[in-house]
């Protein structure tokens, strides 16, 4: 028996359904035409949705005066509306604001493709039901099929009409549910008669420019092919969420070219219409030459379609640079795997059509297994980009100047040429002109180089071809030969030109990348994410003289952490574009489709590990061409970097200080649980014996106990001791009461205390008689310095010697304390004055003590400005040796 695969869903279809999670659902109401009854089958539905207990409130509905509209609203809550000032008046708009504080379960928004009233917070109305839906509010709203911003030039070539308010295919395909308000022409043009579309005067005007009976037949196809092709693809998305197998439409991949002609965005729809009827994913490019730029016109026209590519759903948009412009887009095709290109045609341009250099010539010549699309316009329909509206991407000095040292050229040309006639026979000087052609080609560029060529023609025409100071040529074959020297001219300066405006353009081009080079240096160089934030808004001021900002999260809000120029603090539209900006993880401000009336463009800052904030800029009324916003992102890109590296950089000192603070933490607890041990078993157990056996002991055995009951309490004084001295000396609160003391009068106390410590080794001093007082804290010193002394005394072992020597140095006093033990392991020399630093003594033990004695001598000798030291092995591979050196006080005795 065979096995059965059982089908599963498609991966792609969980992920969109997961990603639809807590939003609201949409509803669109799509309708032919105006007056096919829209907003009327919205209202009943509604009305029907509320009689079901749903809450449902109306955000905003457009009667147009239709008395039976006007009857469906009653009932409802209606949202009051918001005046919005624009020019003298007050505009009544949606109110976004109302509608989310109330936040009902339902609310129907008209008019989908509805322009908002400058100063709103989105141009468009579907922007304010995208901010509704993710909100978790479920909306209803209204549509008419010519909207569709894919559609919009077929209606156009139907009604005439060019429609203004669209509404991208993306958001449309978006929806949740579509039904289809579908009236037929003749119903509808009776309405329109009957004053239930328009009043008479404007339905009079209508049935004559839009409502006419073939408009409305072919609008109503549209209407109906483009449900269709959602019920389409709703039936394929659930078929692929629930695993149910069918046939897919797999492998084509299309590709769409645009370029700064009109019909580009014609284009661009075809493409999409294209997309759509196979099911296939598609991209629009664009491709400049090296060397080349497009006006500002031009390049505001590409920018443009590139804008209405990704509002109609294409998967991206890419700028290509190369100077074979076919061979770019082949070499683009083949390695994103399409399978079909879209490119357009404009009628004329017949001498690249004889020619076959057209660019759908060429793809076709040049593509393999890639279908081409040719799409075409009208004569007189599109006006195609000419040769002359190029122009080059270095600037130009466009004063006289140039053409004035490109006569001179010339003029040089001949007075040379009429020089060298006049000395030697020579049968042809066209050379020497042409060296003035390349002069002003190469320092000047293509256009005063051109001109070149032409004074050249007319002199040598003039001055050196028979009959000479006139304009005639007696000889054909020199006529020829002159007409062969203008074209080589012309060639000559274009090629020299073009080569300097490319090795200018490269100029260009490694500048601005050593600019983001140095740009990155010296962002990896800031310590925090304040400095780093500083340092980028100068930079991109530096780079675009526009104003920037920073600005950073701080607890529950967006602090203004940095500006170039400095500011105080962001307008109200500015702020709330920022954090809309970083809240949403999209632009927001000028020019984009969210608080555009702002006066900052705001981009939020991503990181690996999410947004770190936004980068704002003020365009001042300018618009960013693509490279400075793709200058603006990769600078937004860099600083969110480098804000991750400074935020990285900050957790890892945090951690590593909490982790040194535990590891001080766990070794002074298992210090104490130690070295507190064992004095405090003796006082237990000399107390415990003098309470049972007191009056039983013989007096010297009491005394010997209460003697260590003594010695091991004054131990654990000292240990407390040294604990608060370090946490002092860690603190900077060390107070010192200098005073004169006398050097040997120090030593004999420190060895007096060593002794009645139970120090059984031989102590001897090396005091220089030349050196008796020094300036010091006296009780400090003297800690320091037993410290000292009983590390020698612990690790030393019982039979050695310490010598405790002073002798003067300069302007100091140099204090050494010197033992033969067996010295200080080299692997725990570098660390010996370090805190909890303990070596191994000679009965095995692991060390006697808190680890903190050098540590603290350490601490009071740099409090007196001296410097302390190690040495060992002293001599025959034993013995240790610690200096001190104390600054000498003037006047020392």
């Amino acid at each position: 028996m065979g096995l059965t695969e059982t089908p599963r869903a498609s991966p792609d279809a969980l992920l969109t359904l997961a990603n639809r999670e807590g939003r609201g659902r949409l509803k669109i109401f799509l309708g032919a035409a105006p007056g096919v009854g829209k907003t009327y089958a919205m209202l009943q539905a509604a009305r029907t949705a509320r009689e079901d207990g749903a809450d449902v409130i109306i955000g905003l509905v457009e009667t147009h005066g239709r008395q039976e509209t006007e009857e469906l609203l009653q009932g409802f809550e209606i949202l009051p509306r918001l005046s919005v000032p624009y020019r003298g008046r007050m505009v009544q708009e949606f109110d976004l604001d109302a509608a989310l504080n109330r936040h009902p379960k339902l609310i129907l928004v008209d008019e989908y493709a509805h322009t908002n009233a400058p100063g709103s917070r989105h141009p468009k109305r579907w922007q304010d039901i995208e901010e509704l839906l993710a909100a978790g509010i479920d909306v209803w709203t209204t549509l008419n099929v010519q909207h569709l911003e894919s559609l919009n030039d077929i209606v156009q070539r139907i009604t005439r009409v060019r429609v203004r308010e669209t509404v991208p295919d993306a958001v449309f395909d978006e929806a949740d549910e579509l039904v289809l308000v579908d009236l037929p022409p003749d119903e509808l043009l009776k309405r329109l008669a009957e004053g239930k579309v328009y009043v008479q005067d404007t339905a009079a005007r209508a049935v004559d420019n839009f409502f006419r009976p073939n408009n409305l037949v072919a609008l109503r196809e549209l209407a109906l092919r483009r449900a269709a092709e959602r019920i389409d693809s709703d039936l394929l998305e659930r078929m692929q969420g629930g695993g149910v197998e069918g046939p897919w439409a797999a492998g084509e991949r299309i590709l769409v070219c645009v370029g700064a002609d009109e019909i580009s965005p014609a284009v661009v729809r075809h493409a999409k219409r294209l997309a759509d009827a196979i099911g296939a994913p598609w991209l629009a490019v664009t491709v400049e030459r090296p060397g080349e730029s497009l006006g500002n016109d031009q390049r505001h026209r590409v920018d443009e379609t590139l804008q209405l590519a990704a509002r109609l759903g294409a998967d991206e948009t890419k700028t290509l640079v190369a100077g074979d412009m076919v061979q770019e887009l082949l070499r683009f095709a083949r390695f994103e795997n399409v399978t079909q290109i879209v490119v357009g045609r404009s009628r004329g341009g017949w001498w690249s059509e004889l020619l076959g250099r057209s660019l759908p010539h060429q793809l076709v010549h040049h593509a393999e297994d890639i279908a081409i699309h040719v799409v075409t316009a009208k004569d007189g329909q599109v006006r195609r980009m000419r040769w002359w509206t190029r122009r080059p991407r270095v600037n130009i000095d466009r004063s006289w100047t140039p053409f004035v040292w490109s006569a001179l050229a010339v003029a040089g040309a001949i007075v040379v040429g009429r020089m060298m006639t006049s000395a030697v026979s020579l049968p042809n000087v066209s050379m020497i002109f042409l060296v003035a052609v390349l002069f002003a080609a190469v320092r000047f560029g293509i256009w005063p180089a051109i001109v070149s060529s032409i004074l050249s023609f007319l002199g040598y025409n003039f001055f050196f071809i028979d009959p000479v100071y006139t304009f005639t040529v007696a000889r054909p074959h020199e006529l020829l030969a002159l007409f062969i020297f203008l074209g080589a001219a012309v060639l000559t300066s274009a090629l020299a030109g073009r080569a300097r405006e490319q090795a200018a353009a490269a100029v260009i081009r490694a500048r601005a990348t050593r600019r983001l080079y140095e740009f990155t240096r010296r962002l990896s160089s800031f310590p925090d994410a304040n400095a780093v934030a500083e340092g980028a808004v100068v930079e991109l001021n530096g780079y675009l003289n526009h104003p920037a900002a920073i600005l950073l999260p701080q607890t529950d809000t967006l602090e203004l952490v940095a500006s170039w120029p400095p500011e105080d603090e962001l307008d109200t539209a500015s702020a709330s574009a920022a954090r809309w900006a970083y809240e949403r993880d999209e632009a927001a401000g000028a020019g984009t489709g969210t608080l555009p009336s702002a006066r900052w463009i705001f981009l939020p800052l991503r990181s690996s590990h999410g947004r770190v904030g936004v980068l704002g800029v003020a365009p001042n009324g300018a618009a960013f061409d693509p490279e400075i916003r793709t200058l603006v992102e990769t600078v937004a890109e860099l600083t969110a970097a480098a804000l991750e590296r400074a935020r990285l950089t900050r957790e890892i000192v945090t951690a590593n200080t909490a982790a040194e603070t535990e590891r001080v933490r766990n070794t002074l607890l298992a210090s104490i649980s130690h070295d507190f041990r064992t004095p405090l078993a003796s006082i237990l157990g000399a107390a415990t014996g003098l309470i049972e056996y007191g009056p039983k002991l013989p007096e010297h055995a009491r005394r010997d106990l209460l003697d260590q009951v003594k010695d091991e309490a004054e131990h654990l004084d000292r240990m407390v001791r040294n604990l608060l001295s370090m946490t002092r000396v860690e603190a900077r609160g060390l107070e010192l009461r200098k005073d004169w003391i006398d050097i040997r009068e120090a030593f004999d106390r420190v060895v007096a205390l060593a002794k009645r410590r139970g120090a059984t080794q031989a102590l001897r001093l090396n005091i220089d008689p030349q050196l008796s007082f020094a300036v010091a804290d006296p009780s400090l010193l003297d800690q320091a310095l037993a410290n000292i002394v009983g590390n020698a005394v612990r690790y030393a072992g019982p039979d050695a010697q310490v010598v405790l020597a002073a002798r003067r140095d300069g302007d100091g006093i140099i204090l050494s304390v010197t033992d033969d033990g067996p010295g200080i392991p080299q692997n725990l020399l570098p660390i010996v004055f370090e805190k909890f630093a303990r070596g191994r003594e000679q009965d095995g033990d692991g060390g006697k003590g808190t680890g903190l004695g050098l540590a603290i001598a350490k601490g009071i000798i740099e409090a007196h400005g001296g410097s302390i030291a190690a040495e060992s092995p002293v001599a025959n591979g034993h013995g240790t040796r610690i200096f001190i050196r104390i600054p000498l006080e003037e006047n020392t005795p």
